[in-house]
């Protein structure tokens, strides 16, 4: 690759974030920021009840609170520089900081995806297979579709970022988002690495077409089998479904538009990164877990708990 002058290497990168203007930076705070509060407030719920409630240890509920955490840690990463870009003029990060943000988004989205898959299996599952359901999805079969997801995204994943600080970077080094994102990074490097693009490009678009197709292909199934043999609660059913392939759309497609083209300036680039890194992490829990009538009840159990452990230490 033939490379440019490296005397003066990027060791920080400018980003320019959502807006330039000052109105809408304060909207757009306020905004995000009680989006941020609700993220933690729902999933850090689910991760609570379903470990503090002995009635939800079984198959059924193991996989929520492992989408929960993927859901809190991916909108943690980059939802801080996110407000904090909003409240400030001077928006740096640091190389090495930057590297960290890339590996640690895209690790944490790519197993969101995955996690996305085992739920939509077990979903499945006990809809055509009810009378073996606890045979086929026990709690080793749960542990090990987390494990896979987990262990499958890391070494997928780990390969792509590796190539990143192998790239030369001596200037510009400005990034027009509100965090680093590996298409952007890649471009700013001063030699070339069309072949590092395309790279990325094969490897996540791939893996995120794969990822949307098994789960329409899955949910389509599913509707097919709600409509056809379900009577009771066929409406709520069909209903949680719908809004479960919306949420899937908006994870998912998004990142298509992203990662399997050269990257190029879009507007609603930023608009998609907002989508899947603020807004599906706080509409998963309620779209999941908030609508399931037994997690509604484990829920008022935990808050009556709560609250009578809060009277005995006043009384």
């Amino acid at each position: 690759m033939e490379k440019k002058n490296l005397s003066s290497p990027v060791t920080e990168f400018v980003l320019l974030g959502l807006t330039q203007s000052p109105e809408l930076q304060q909207f757009l705070y306020v905004a995000l920021f009680i989006i941020y509060v609700n993220i933690w407030l729902g999933n850090f719920i689910i991760i609570t009840t379903v470990i503090s409630d002995h009635q939800l240890h079984m198959p059924t509920y193991f996989l929520l609170p492992n989408l929960a955490f993927l859901d809190l840690s991916d909108s943690s990463v980059n939802s801080p520089k996110l407000l904090s870009g909003l409240l400030s003029q001077h928006k740096t990060i640091s190389f090495n900081e930057c590297l960290l943000q890339m590996f640690f988004f895209q690790f944490m989205a790519g197993t969101i995806g995955l996690c996305l898959v085992g739920m939509v299996i077990d979903w499945y599952v006990a809809i055509y297979k009810p009378l073996r359901y606890l045979t086929i999805m026990n709690q080793r079969v749960c542990m090990g579709i987390m494990v896979l997801a987990w262990m499958g995204r890391l070494g997928h994943f780990a390969v792509q970022i590796g190539l990143l600080p192998q790239l030369p970077f001596c200037g510009p080094n400005v990034l027009d988002n509100f965090y680093c994102d590996v298409p952007q990074v890649i471009k700013l490097a001063c030699t070339d690495a069309q072949m590092a693009e395309l790279q990325m490009i094969f490897n996540r678009g791939a893996v995120i077409i794969i990822i949307l197709i098994i789960l329409l292909v899955s949910y389509t199934t599913i509707l097919v089998k709600i409509r056809t043999h379900i009577t009771d609660g066929k409406q709520k059913a069909l209903f949680t479904c719908g809004a479960q392939i919306i949420v899937v759309c908006l994870q998912v497609i998004p990142s298509i538009f992203i990662y399997t083209q050269p990257f190029k300036k879009f507007t609603l680039n930023k608009v998609g990164s907002v989508i899947y890194t603020a807004i599906t992490p706080m509409l998963n829990p309620m779209i999941y877990t908030l609508r399931n009538a037994k997690m509604k009840k484990a829920i008022r159990r935990l808050m009556s708990r709560m609250l009578s452990s809060e009277n005995e230490i006043e009384t």
